[in-house]
């Protein structure tokens, strides 16, 4: 496997709960033990002298909304080199918990805005999407379906027009559930990943990011 990124490059992890995942929030080199810190360990095994900084910038209950109202803080501050985006179950998880729904459109139109700042501040900064997804380990989490897939689809519309690659993390669980794992094994509450389910999004990203070096 090739190194994946440059000697002093900055790679920033950004979304909500599933990116937060219990970090440090008053200690900028906590990575948590969901798949941000499970990538960095992975990498710095791999490449002991990488030289590379990994951050966390997750925070859990955010909606796209709320990344481009931390913009300035937790993105153009940081000037990354490499950003991975996973964003969107809350802004379908609203809707049902607090009757405070976020359509596919606002959803496109706050994400498009965010796109484009990364790409007018820091055009030499590489860009990973990655989609939000639901299994249904709870009885209610199929229902969700018809608030989450048009985001889904929105993510990947944007995807195609933003990003230097894309993580299909939906398609990615579903196959893990009928060829390795049961729901709950994945995820407990059909959003929030065991260890399990960690592991296999940081599988997935190393794979996604040696695929295109």
């Amino acid at each position: 496997m090739k190194e994946i990124f440059k000697k002093g490059q900055i790679v920033l992890f950004q979304g909500d709960s599933i990116t937060d995942c219990g970090r440090n929030r008053e200690d900028n080199t906590s990575l948590s033990e969901g798949y941000p810190g499970v990538i960095a360990k992975m990498y710095n095994l791999l490449f002991p002298e990488n030289g590379v900084t990994f951050i966390n910038k997750g925070i859990s209950g955010n909606r796209v909304k709320d990344l481009v109202e931390r913009y300035n803080e937790d993105f153009k501050s940081i000037n990354p080199d490499f950003i991975s985006i996973l964003i969107g179950i809350n802004d379908t998880w609203r809707r049902y918990d607090s009757n405070d729904p976020t359509s596919a459109e606002e959803y496109e139109r706050n994400y498009r805005f965010l796109l484009n700042k990364i790409k007018s501040d820091m055009p030499e900064c590489r860009i990973m999407i990655m989609e939000p997804f639901v299994l249904y380990s709870l009885p209610d989490r199929e229902q969700w379906r018809e608030d989450l897939n048009p985001k889904i689809q929105v993510a990947r519309k944007l995807a195609k027009e933003y990003a230097d690659y894309y993580l299909p993390l939906d398609g990615i669980f579903a196959k893990a559930e009928v060829e390795e794992y049961t729901c709950k094994q994945i995820t407990e509450d059909g959003v929030h990943p065991s260890a399990i389910g960690h592991s296999i999004i940081a599988r997935e990203y190393l794979k996604a990011l040696a695929k295109g070096n």
